[in-house]
């Protein structure tokens, strides 16, 4: 459940939650839906319902016994916001993310809506980043309820990015991840929205790191953006 990760912008991901449900186009090709059917089809036991919301208390520990440094993807496999985790495995979570401070977990969601009604009841020690998915223009509002989250870093995962975003500002966002859509049936980017994020996040003094161009085959359409590879991370570290 945790290992790894071939994610270019963390080093391994840990999945206390597993499943989630679609809540918009941006899940339409969802790969851990397809990772977990996969997972499912083998017998791994911790996918037997397959893509159902899905609590796994026993890996809450796991993050302790880590012992090098890492970012941590939190739920790669499914969405800690989802409706159906309940807000005391939530805040067990954040516990432990506080307790292993030499690790910077990036907790990531579509949920923006619930992140922010319960984020005042949860501990945000300065390891924790929150961040939201915006993968169309019907999703910028998921920006507004992230500025009131406060944690020491708030992100922005443009990812796969399926319309040009206008007219949106990144007032009170430290770091945008922009990527294109992989794997089968994979919806095409253009350029011109990905220089859009870009050079927003030029003007308004936020890091940007562009993770891929996707499609069947991401591997053969590289990172290069402009003629050049775009990795910057917000300034900020573990406790």
């Amino acid at each position: 459940m945790a290992g790894p990760s071939t994610i270019e912008w963390t080093d391994v991901t840990w999945n206390p939650v597993t499943g989630c449900t679609r809540i918009s186009r941006g899940c339409d090709n969802c790969y851990a839906a397809r990772m977990a059917k996969r997972l499912q089809a083998m017998g791994q036991p911790r996918y037997r319902n397959g893509f159902q919301v899905t609590l796994h208390p026993d890996l809450l520990g796991e993050p302790l016994r880590w012992r090098k440094p890492r970012m941590v993807f939190v739920n790669s496999m499914g969405d800690l916001f989802h409706e159906d985790v309940p807000i005391d495995f939530i805040r067990e979570v954040f516990a432990t993310m506080e307790k292993a401070d030499k690790h910077i977990f990036q907790v990531l969601t579509k949920r923006a809506e619930r992140l922010e009604h319960v984020c005042s009841e949860l501990q945000w020690p300065t390891n924790v980043w929150a961040g939201v998915t915006v993968e169309a223009s019907e999703c910028l509002h998921r920006i507004d309820c992230l500025r009131s989250v406060p944690a020491a870093v708030r992100f922005i995962s443009f990812e796969p990015l399926l319309d040009c975003l206008r007219d949106f500002t990144l007032k009170g966002i430290h770091w945008a991840i922009a990527g294109g859509e992989s794997g089968p049936h994979a919806r095409p980017v253009d350029i011109s929205w990905l220089r859009e994020i870009r050079d927003q996040c030029a003007h308004e003094d936020v890091s940007f790191f562009f993770k891929q161009w996707g499609g069947a085959r991401k591997w053969e359409t590289g990172r290069e953006l402009d003629g050049r590879t775009w990795d910057d991370y917000p300034v900020a570290s573990a406790s």
